[in-house]
């Protein structure tokens, strides 16, 4: 039987205007891994991201998940942390559970419940009483709480304290089904390559590498963070 791919890029373009984003990148990821992708600033991260969670559409190729182009059946499969709060400051933590659930079938609301318990935190509290690293929380408690098989997280332990992104990291291992993929893209690798099975490096649009984890650490001796640092210095 043919391996059916959660995520499958096949000469996939993405321009702005006249600006490339993503150029002919081909891309294969399959079930039950975590994946770090990887690349400087202005590299096509989000917009890769973007492009899976449909909210873009490809210039030329395509990009399936799931076997399907992205659209109304792979939302309800896909789970995406943007890269910024979506969340109405008007909300109480409690609202928002409610929002997901009403949105997504998959949405697990005692689970969010106890992890938002767990943090100390009140269900009546509004949204934007809270500091940037519970905001994060919440946030990510959103995203993870879904049964999705797709997790599309977009730089999920930017600008927080380094408790928070331990609380974050171990979320998202407690949280994830193991017929699941996560994609979490970061510019902050040491913190988060000890939970990564894959690396995918990009940069300028174009993939240039995609590996294990533990390939990188066996065959070039280093970390995936000092190899970052090797292949992209300045």
């Amino acid at each position: 039987m043919e391996q059916q791919y959660i995520l499958e890029c096949n000469n996939l373009s993405k321009l702005y205007g006249q600006k490339p984003a993503l150029i002919d990148v081909n891309l294969k990821l399959c079930l039950g891994r975590i994946v770090g992708l990887l690349g400087p600033n202005g590299s096509g991260k989000t917009t890769l991201i973007k492009l899976a969670n449909g909210l873009l559409t490809p210039t030329s190729g395509e990009i399936l998940i799931n076997g399907m182009k992205p659209g109304v059946e792979t939302k309800k499969i896909v789970s995406f942390l943007p890269d910024c709060d979506f969340l109405a400051g008007w909300m109480t933590i409690e609202r928002a559970i409610e929002y997901s659930r009403d949105f997504f079938s998959d949405f697990r609301t005692d689970a969010a419940k106890e992890m938002v318990a767990r943090l100390g935190l009140d269900l009546k509290q509004k949204i934007r009483t809270l500091s940037k690293g519970n905001r994060e929380k919440v946030s990510l408690i959103l995203a993870m709480c879904r049964e999705a098989k797709l997790y599309l997280l977009d730089e999920p332990i930017a600008g927080v304290d380094p408790a928070t992104r331990e609380y974050i990291l171990e979320t998202i291992l407690a949280n994830y089904a193991e017929n699941s993929t996560v994609v979490i893209s970061t510019h902050l690798i040491a913190d988060v390559e000890t939970i990564l099975n894959d690396v995918l490096f990009i940069q300028n649009g174009r993939i240039d590498l995609y590996r294990s984890a533990e390939e990188i650490r066996e065959t070039e001796h280093m970390s995936v963070d000092a190899l970052f640092r090797e292949v992209y210095k300045w």
